[in-house]
């Protein structure tokens, strides 16, 4: 049987909202280190409850690609597709699941193909599809502490 890695961060908001994110040792690191430090996965499931931060982490990622693109959550749409620059370049899936009925609806609207394509998919509400989601797909989960932190704990 595989064993999973588990890796921990602390997500604080800074001055003018910007996003902090620690390591277990307390230093201060990129969002993106998260993506680098789980190469070559693609597939990102965000676990959490309602208003844990899900679409704030993703916002940051994406932004931190070198997108250009209004980052928002795509609850009624269920996918946003952005455009990155280098060294990500190409295009980034951002899934919210939260209103699929059923993992059909998900077919229906091609969800194998943007998970499959190679290119980086991060997903909220990632339960709905879990069935499709790729074996090697890292878990994020997110939880919010008493102090307005968030706990990050990503498992693949």
């Amino acid at each position: 049987m595989k064993s999973k890695n588990m890796d921990k961060y602390t997500v604080k908001i800074g001055e003018n909202s910007n996003l902090l994110v620690f390591n277990e040792k307390n230093e201060t690191v990129n969002p993106l280190e998260i993506l680098r430090g789980h190469e070559p996965h693609r597939v990102f499931a965000f676990d959490g409850p309602m208003g844990a931060g899900k679409t704030t982490f993703i916002k940051k990622l994406v932004e931190e690609m070198g997108s250009m693109d209004i980052v928002n959550s795509p609850t009624f749409a269920i996918v946003n597709v952005y455009d990155v620059e280098q060294p990500y370049r190409g295009e980034v899936y951002h899934f919210d699941c939260y209103r699929l009925k059923d993992i059909r609806e998900a077919m229906d609207f091609g969800a194998e193909e943007y998970l499959y394509s190679g290119n980086y998919c991060l997903i909220e509400w990632p339960d709905m599809i879990s069935p499709i989601l790729p074996e090697d797909t890292v878990w994020i989960k997110i939880r919010p502490l008493e102090n307005g932190d968030r706990e990050l704990t990503i498992e693949n």
